[in-house]
């Protein structure tokens, strides 16, 4: 195997990407939008097609979830 071929290799064992529920990700945008990391928390949304009641329903305050809402699927 050549040396480019065996890094790519390496990096791809490195660099796999784990696993996230739809609980688990409601969650983190819960503790996003806490920490007024919108864009984050938009990218996790827009993932999962989450909406605002289950955010808010996960803990989100109103406020956050309504800063956010041209995002959520009607």
């Amino acid at each position: 195997m050549g040396k480019s071929k065996s890094r790519i290799f390496r990096k791809g064992i490195n660099d796999q990407i784990s696993k996230i529920s739809r609980t688990d990700a409601i969650s983190e945008v819960v503790k996003y939008l806490n920490q007024n990391n919108n864009s984050e928390a938009h990218n996790l949304i827009t993932m999962f097609g989450l909406s605002a009641e289950e955010i808010l329903e996960a803990g989100a305050s109103y406020e956050a979830v309504i800063a956010m809402k041209n995002i959520f699927n009607k």
